[in-house]
Order: C-alpha cells, then sequence, then structure tokens
C-alpha cells in the first residue's frame, strides 16, 4: 500500500506499507482524497514526538469493510478520536478526552494512504449533493464549529479572530452567520482580502508601538477573542485585546511553550476556553446548504508530498482515487 510515513524524524514516501486490518469495530475505508492541516506540520515539528506511523486525519473515503452493511459503498467523513468506549469520558460523551483514544494521523496510523481502518461509529455518509472536494472541509470545519458549542456568543457584542489562515477563515465564516460583529488580525493583507466579504480586517501591525503592545482603550478591545494564529504571539495578543471579563478561546495548537504573565487572568477575571474537535453533523449541513465556501483544495499525487506541505495554497491535500 502507497502512503506518507512518519518515522520519528520525518516524513516519507513508501510503497511497501501493509494494508489495515480492521478490528471487529472499525470499518475499512478506501481514501479518495485527504487534506493537509497544520497539525500535520506541526507533527514534522515535534508536536507527538513518540507517534511513528501514517500521517493525516481530514479525508472522504468509501467504505468497503463494515460491521455495519449500511454503511458498505457509502462515502463518508470520520471523526479523529476513537476512544476505549469504557471510560468516564467515553460513557459522559467526551470521547475525544479519553485518556487512551487513538488519533489518525497522531497516535495510530492515518489517511495519507489508500486505505484507513477507523471506528464505525465515528463515521458520517456524506449527503447527496455534496462533492468530495467540498466535504473534505468537514473536520476542520467541524472545529471550527465548536467554537459556538461552547460559547455561549452575544451577536449583540464583538468578537476578534487572531489569525489569517485556513482555520480563522472556517471560524470566522461560521461566527459571522450569528450576526456578530467580527474583526480578523492578520500578517498578510492578500490573506485578509478572503475575510472582506463577512469581517472587517486589522492588520497585526497595528497593535504594536515599535517592538511594544500599544495601549489600547476599552473601545478598542474584544468581548470575545479567538486564537487560531497557530503560534504563542497569538496567545499574547489575546490577553492583551480581550476585554475585562471577557472570553478567549485558544484554537492553537503548536509545538512549544506560551510564556504569559497569569496574573492578567485572575485580575482582569478573563475567561480562557480551550477549543479543538467539534461536531460533523452541523459542519455537514453548513456545507450542504452553501452557507459556508472555501476556495478549491490544491490537490497532489502521495508521492509529492512535499509539494503539498510546502504548498501556500489556502489548502493543499492529496487526490487518491
Amino acid at each position: 500500500m502507497n502512503g506518507i510515513y512518519f518515522d520519528g524524524e520525518k516524513a516519507v514516501y513508501r510503497e511497501d506499507l501493509p494494508m489495515p486490518v480492521r478490528e471487529p469495530e472499525q470499518s475499512l475505508i478506501k481514501i479518495l482524497m485527504a487534506n493537509v492541516c497544520s497539525t500535520d506540520k506541526e507533527i514534522l515539528k515535534g508536536y507527538r514526538p513518540d507517534f511513528k506511523g501514517i500521517m493525516g486525519h481530514e479525508f472522504v473515503g468509501e467504505v468497503v469493510e463494515s460491521p455495519d452493511p449500511s454503511l458498505l459503498g457509502k462515502t463518508v467523513v470520520g471523526e479523529i478520536n476513537e476512544g476505549c468506549g469504557k471510560c468516564l469520558y467515553c460513557r459522559t460523551g467526551r470521547e475525544k478526552h479519553c485518556l487512551s483514544r487513538r488519533t489518525p494521523g497522531m497516535s495510530k496510523d492515518g489517511c495519507f494512504a489508500e486505505y484507513m481502518a477507523l471506528g464505525t461509529h465515528l463515521l458520517h455518509i456524506v449527503p447527496e449533493g455534496l462533492a468530495p472536494e467540498q466535504a473534505v472541509f468537514t473536520e476542520p470545519l467541524a472545529a471550527a464549529v465548536e467554537v459556538t458549542k461552547q460559547v455561549h456568543i452575544d451577536p449583540s457584542l464583538n468578537c476578534a479572530i487572531i489569525g489569517d489562515g485556513r482555520l480563522a477563515y472556517m471560524i470566522a465564516q461560521a461566527l459571522s452567520l450569528t450576526g456578530i460583529s467580527l474583526t480578523v488580525i492578520g500578517k498578510h493583507p492578500e490573506k485578509l482580502k478572503l475575510f472582506e466579504p463577512f469581517a472587517e480586517t486589522q492588520l497585526l501591525s497595528d497593535y504594536y508601538d515599535g517592538d511594544r503592545f500599544r495601549e489600547l482603550t476599552a473601545d478598542e478591545c474584544f468581548e470575545y477573542v479567538v486564537d487560531a494564529s497557530g503560534n504563542e504571539s497569538g496567545f499574547h495578543l489575546a490577553v492583551h485585546i480581550v476585554l475585562k471579563m471577557g472570553t478567549i478561546i485558544l484554537k492553537s495548537t503548536y509545538a512549544g511553550n506560551a510564556s504569559i504573565d497569569m496574573s492578567l487572568i485572575p485580575v482582569n477575571e478573563i475567561t480562557v476556553v480551550g477549543s479543538r474537535c467539534g461536531p460533523f453533523e452541523p459542519a455537514l449541513n453548513l456545507l450542504k446548504e452553501g452557507k459556508v465556501n472555501f476556495p478549491p483544495v490544491d490537490f497532489y499525487d502521495l508521492k509529492d508530498f512535499e509539494k503539498a506541505f510546502s504548498s501556500k495554497a489556502f489548502k493543499a491535500g492529496f487526490m487518491i482515487r
């Protein structure tokens, strides 16, 4: 089997990978297409130091073996946290926090290959009329929708999103549907133009006076701040621009540590919410109904993974079918 394998230090293209053998509660999926996520790139930097295996977790595929006959031949997307099914977290609807969970491309073989095995209960059928090229955005869009699941967004207030990348774009589209006053803060003017149909935009440099944050009035700050920057500087800016008693939602995952004056959190009574994976059905509905739209994926062959990982396109991925 062909696939992209992480050997603990680097990614390599291999043509000798063994076919996955599904467990009784799993389905075997033929991967049709898979997208590269920023997390995949962080793995190359040491985000998951103990992981060795096939990379990738964003996919669309066809079920070829399953304990559920109704799934055979169906086009599916899949959630990525495969819990034990028995612990407190799994029993209380928090499977994504199971201490022994397995995650494709991070702690078990993922989707950057011709086939993958995944828990059957994690699969969602792609609705008729939704093209696979759009359905492949389901997993990251679900992570964006998770913000509105975790935090009650009062649309009469305001919100800032730090970051002008793919995740920020998805979060901005999801939050814009609430009607809230939305501002996106980023480094790249050309990327910020994508946000202009549904958000105000500002350059990150607007918040600095030389190499230090400039002083802000309360009117310049935000009730909600979402950090989707992908690096530790985003959290620093979030703490600086959030209103007292406001809420910061952290969406960034990266290899590294953030150093910050933690006294600012209790003194200013700031709520900090960690946020990652989200609900698939609402994401599929948004995609099917055309309420969110994303630029085309820049697809590559698996053997050209280095080009995909370095692509400057909105989203790069692999066409495997």
